[in-house]
C-alpha cells in the first residue's frame, strides 16, 4: 500500500497545472535568458570608449549585434509560441455523475436481502471523468481520499493508491464487486474528441454512499507537450441531494 503526505483538501476541484515540460519549456526560457545577458552585455561594452574595451574583461566580445538579435528574436518567437501552442492542446478535464441501474449489489440494491447480490441487477452512483480539449491526455496517476461517515478529522486523512482505498474500505466493511467498482489505469488515453465521452472512475451502492461522506479523486494527465494538468474531484459529490432512485425490481 503507497500512502502519500495528505494535506488539505482544496476548496475548489478546478483544474490546474502542477509541471511543465523540463526540455520543451525550461529549456526555452533558459536559451531566452542567456541571449537576454548576453545582449546586455554587448550593449554595456558597445557603450565604452575603445580604450577600456582594450582590458580584461570588456574586451571579451561574445557575440556581433546582428546574429544576436536574430537569435533573441527567435528565442522569444520560440517561448510565446510554445506557451500559445500548450494552451490550444491543454486537456479540459469535466467529470459527470447519475444514479443508474448496474451490476453492484449492496445493501438496498435490489438483491434478495442477504446482501450477497444475487441478483446483480441493483442501482449505482456511476461517476467518470472526460477530456473535453481537442487533443488527448494520458493519466499519469491518480490518488484517493475518503472519508467515512462520522469522521472527527477527515483532513488528516492520507492520500493513498487503489488497493490502499481498497484496504481502507473493506476494513470498515464494504465489499469489492458489491459496493463499489475502481477500475484500474495504466497510462490510459483519455481521447479529446469533444463529444465528451465518460470513462467511468467508479460505481458505488447506496450502502457506499450511506457510509462514506466524502470520495476524492486526484487525477493527474498527461499532455501532447508534456505538461501535467491535476485535478481533485468528490465522485461522491451530489448523490445524496439528488435523492436515491427506488430500488431496482
Amino acid at each position: 500500500m503507497t500512502v502519500r503526505p495528505g494535506g488539505p483538501i482544496p476548496a475548489s476541484d478546478a483544474q490546474r497545472r502542477v509541471r511543465r515540460s523540463p526540455l520543451l519549456y525550461t529549456a526555452p526560457i533558459v536559451l531566452l535568458g542567456l541571449l537576454t545577458g548576453v545582449l546586455g552585455w554587448e550593449i554595456v561594452r558597445a557603450n565604452m570608449t575603445e580604450q577600456a574595451r582594450t582590458d580584461w574583461p570588456w574586451r571579451l566580445q561574445l557575440l556581433d549585434m546582428e546574429p544576436l538579435g536574430s537569435l533573441l528574436a527567435v528565442a522569444a518567437a520560440a517561448v510565446l509560441a510554445r506557451a500559445q501552442y500548450a494552451r490550444t492542446v491543454r486537456p479540459m478535464l469535466g467529470w459527470r455523475a447519475d444514479w443508474t441501474t448496474g451490476r453492484l449489489s449492496g445493501s438496498g440494491d435490489g438483491n434478495n436481502g442477504n446482501g450477497n447480490g444475487s441478483n446483480g441487477n441493483g442501482v449505482e452512483w456511476r461517476a467518470g471523468v472526460y477530456n473535453g480539449g481537442q487533443y488527448t491526455a494520458v493519466i499519469e496517476r491518480y490518488d484517493f481520499r475518503l472519508v467515512l461517515a462520522g469522521e472527527n478529522a477527515p483532513d488528516s486523512t492520507p492520500w493513498t493508491d487503489l488497493p490502499g482505498a481498497v484496504a481502507t474500505l473493506a476494513g470498515a466493511g464494504l465489499v469489492a464487486g458489491e459496493d463499489f467498482r475502481i477500475p484500474l489505469f495504466g497510462n490510459f488515453p483519455l481521447v479529446g474528441t469533444g463529444t465528451y465521452e465518460t470513462v467511468t472512475m467508479g460505481s458505488f451502492s447506496r450502502r457506499f454512499v450511506d457510509e462514506v461522506d466524502a470520495f476524492h479523486i486526484r487525477l493527474r494527465v498527461l499532455d501532447t507537450v508534456g505538461d501535467s494538468h491535476e485535478r481533485i474531484m468528490n465522485l461522491l459529490k451530489g448523490a445524496r441531494s439528488t435523492g436515491y432512485p427506488p430500488p431496482a425490481s
